[in-house]
């Protein structure tokens, strides 16, 4: 009888710890209305990478790329934001990426803040204009 109850508490102990990876799949942060959100700012917003491009090429390469080639390939991601906008916000009911609500541009990087695919340079979400601060700031001093 005690083997027998030490075998089903031993059963039951590892069938919850086997759920328990399982609970939060990856996608789970992916939903419908955040695939309408991204499509939302994609359409309004996805301009906004023409003078971010500028100010890029501009710092990398100098002024005279930053105005030809920064404006020419912020004007293409403007652009192809739009379009991706566009798609999305017609199937945002839908998962349309491998069964899951994730962009149809791929990302990947390292860093979880800004995940850029490294073959069109797209985040997630459209660029800030100005300064970006993913820190909190305290005007409290503890000396």
């Amino acid at each position: 009888m005690k083997r027998w109850i030490i075998t089903l508490v031993s059963a039951c102990a590892l069938a919850s710890v086997a759920t328990a990876d399982i609970q939060a799949p990856p996608a789970s942060e992916y939903t419908a209305s955040r695939k309408l959100g991204r499509a939302l700012s994609n359409i309004l917003y996805g301009f906004v990478e023409i003078p971010v491009e500028v100010a890029r090429k501009n710092e990398t390469h100098g002024r005279k790329a930053g105005a030809s080639y920064g404006l020419v390939n912020g004007t293409t991601k403007g652009l192809k934001r739009f379009g991706y906008g566009f798609y999305e916000l017609l199937t945002f009911y839908a998962p349309t990426n491998n069964g899951t609500y994730k962009p149809s541009y791929k990302k990947c990087g390292k860093d979880a803040r800004i995940e850029v695919n490294p073959t069109s340079g797209f985040t997630e979400f459209p660029p800030e204009l100005g300064a970006e601060s993913y820190y909190s700031h305290t005007r409290s001093t503890q000396w």
